[in-house]
């Protein structure tokens, strides 16, 4: 098996803060890696060093096929004046350029440009290729292709990149937090494609179902060093567990022996041989190793929340919309003490919407929502808190409180807190402009949650924190005593945390499902299985009654052409769709911008329903030939 990438004694600091040192691994052709850390241990310096973006302090990189390598970085370096279909065909190989030219051609009226255009494409054999692309957009929910990319969200922005470094199908792909701003139905199906794929794989991801899925080893950085673990996830943590004891153990004896040779070292005779120089550089060698202790054992933390009365949110047949986009219908639904509930649904089916709503941050159009007067809200929002640079970490925290008090009446101070959410100590006073993406998102956790809410609301808190982390706030999650609503697509904390669902299935329709994720994936797998059974039975039924079509009703050379265009303009309108519906529900519109975004919206739909019917029509006859 041939080696994609070899890695030898790289080392990497920023100032005083040694990320990793003499770090050294291989990757093989076809195997696909994890890389775990906590957030600011250095993993994307690590994957930029290897990409070319960023000067290692020592080492070496060596990748073996860097004509077919890409990157996908957390935040994209994408081209703001091109379109989306431009960026996307933007690699210089001879496949994408003739496609990207066939599809300038065919909006013309030039024949003789078009069929040069559809020559070339047949030399070339890039139909089959144009079809994956297409699959890979339309799997991918883009917005309309002839988009500028500085008209795109950064979430829509994220999928252009993802689907450009897919469909060039690299040797060697690299993907930083690829689940980021995807929903659940997408993530699955890149879960699947990676684990088909014969690529080579180098991926960090807090995503512990898509890991373990995709991924066949881990390389955890811990301590300025990479730990390798060859199996998947759940693998990961059976020998994880094993060597953190082994170390322990090997720790304890060096704490023995460093007691004799402690009481050695005190009653030492003054004259220093050879042999004693010898004895003290291992004592000082001893000392170093017998405080390397891994301590797993964690503080069992039980928040006070403030206290929680008989009421505590009442929705009662509650309805909204965001100018024709239904996000409620009708909803009634009275929380109960502690329950623990997850959200889940497309992107643009209003989730966040709906938090909104219950907070009151939004009114309802009809309906009312009664809230109990105990109740206190934590709510940690996608957007995340803005933060002081130059403020101490410390002094953030202390801003809401010097203690949190306890369950059983005990306090611990703001400091421990902070600890217990993996902010070591010699890190409190460091300024926040010093942390990671994923340390401000792990600091806002913590003022959340040293405010004592009794009702939690978590809109994605999966996104940008490691998985060391996401640990942590489940085994809070687990001792909180109030109530939890958790927007997120981690079908892994959904299944640790949640008692049951909300399964936002559009239209304003909310459905209440008795289970966690896996539960409600088992139970919609089956529903469909079901619905398609029945679909193809009636299709039978149809194609039985149906009368023969005349040989001579074969489809011209421009009802041909218009088949293609039509599968295009069809996908357009889908994503355009898509992108009005996450406008409307975004709540950041002016009046005269919905009602314009709203109209449209209405008058998508029967453009695209008549396509359909004509695109179903050419489509028949064409299989009838």
């Amino acid at each position: 098996m041939s080696t994609i990438l070899q890695v030898e004694n790289l080392a990497r600091s920023y100032g005083e803060k040694n990320l990793f040192e003499n770090i050294s691994f291989v990757l093989s052709q076809s195997q696909k890696v994890a890389l775990i850390a906590r957030n600011g241990a250095g993993k994307t310096s690590l994957l930029n060093i290897i990409a070319g973006l960023e000067p290692c302090d020592a080492g070496t990189v060596n990748l073996f096929n860097p004509d077919s390598f890409e990157y996908l970085r957390q935040e994209p370096d994408l081209d703001p004046s091109k379109t989306v279909f431009e960026e996307v065909y933007s690699h210089s190989n001879d496949i994408q350029k003739t496609i990207l030219n066939y599809e300038h051609v065919i909006k013309g009226e030039d024949k003789a440009e078009i069929q040069h255009a559809i020559e070339q494409m047949d030399a070339i054999q890039g139909w089959e290729y144009e079809t994956r692309v297409k699959q890979i957009l339309t799997q991918l929910k883009l917005p309309d292709l002839d988009q500028r990319i500085k008209q795109l969200s950064g979430g829509q922005r994220k999928r252009v990149a993802l689907a450009k470094v897919l469909i060039t199908e690299p040797a060697f792909l690299i993907l930083d937090e690829p689940t980021n701003h995807l929903d659940v139905e997408m993530i699955e199906w890149l879960e699947e494609y990676l684990a088909k794929s014969t690529l080579t794989l180098l991926m960090v991801t807090h995503d512990r179902y898509f890991l373990d899925r995709v991924c066949d080893e881990v390389l955890e950085m811990e301590n300025a060093a990479v730990y390798k673990y060859m199996g998947n996830y759940s693998y990961f943590l059976e020998k994880q567990a094993e060597r953190i004891n082994n170390q322990n153990k090997e720790v304890e004896r060096a704490q023995n022996l460093m007691r004799t040779e402690q009481e050695w070292m005190r009653r030492m005779p003054k004259a220093r041989t050879t042999k004693a120089k010898a004895r003290i550089d291992s004592f000082y060698e001893l000392q170093e190793k017998a405080s390397n202790k891994i301590y797993e054992e964690r503080m069992n933390l039980n928040i006070e929340g403030v206290r929680m009365g008989n009421k505590i949110l009442e929705i009662n047949d509650v309805s909204f919309k965001w100018g024709e986009l239904a996000i409620l219908k009708g909803f009634t639904y009275t929380f109960k003490r502690g329950e623990k509930v997850g959200i889940v649904g497309k992107n643009g089916s209003g989730k966040s919407t709906f938090l909104d709503i219950i907070t009151s941050k939004i009114r309802p159009q009809k309906g009312h929502i009664q809230t109990g007067e105990t109740i206190q809200y934590g709510y940690y929002k996608q957007q995340g808190l803005v933060f002081n640079d130059d403020t101490k970490v410390i002094d953030v925290v202390k801003e809401i409180a010097e203690v949190v008090k306890l369950g059983n009446g005990d306090t611990i101070t703001a400091a421990a807190f902070l600890n217990y959410f993996m902010f070591p100590y010699p890190s409190h006073f460091q300024s926040v402009y010093k942390l990671s993406g994923g340390e401000r998102r792990r600091l806002y956790l913590v003022t959340v949650l040293m405010q004592s809410p009794n009702f939690l609301i978590l809109d994605e808190p999966t996104n940008d924190l490691d998985i060391l982390t996401l640990n942590v706030l489940e085994e809070y999650l687990a001792t909180f005593n109030g109530c939890v609503v958790v927007v997120t697509h981690d079908r892994y904390f959904l299944d640790k945390i949640v008692d049951h669902l909300f399964v936002f299935e559009g239209d304003g329709v909310i459905k209440d499902f008795p289970g966690n994720y896996t539960q409600y994936k088992a139970w919609s797998d089956d529903r469909k299985k079901k619905e398609q059974l029945q679909k193809r039975m009636t299709v039978r039924q149809v194609e039985a009654q149906k009368p023969v079509v005349p040989a001579s009703n074969k489809l011209s050379f421009k009802e041909k052409r218009e088949l293609e265009s039509l599968e295009k303009e069809i996908a357009a309108l889908e994503a355009e769709k898509s992108e009005i519906e996450a406008d409307l529900q975004s709540g950041s519109l002016n009046t005269e911008t919905l009602t314009k975004r709203s109209e449209r919206w209405a008058a998508i739909i029967p453009e695209i329903e008549a396509k359909t019917d004509r695109w179903l029509e050419l489509t028949e006859r064409e299989s009838l030939q």
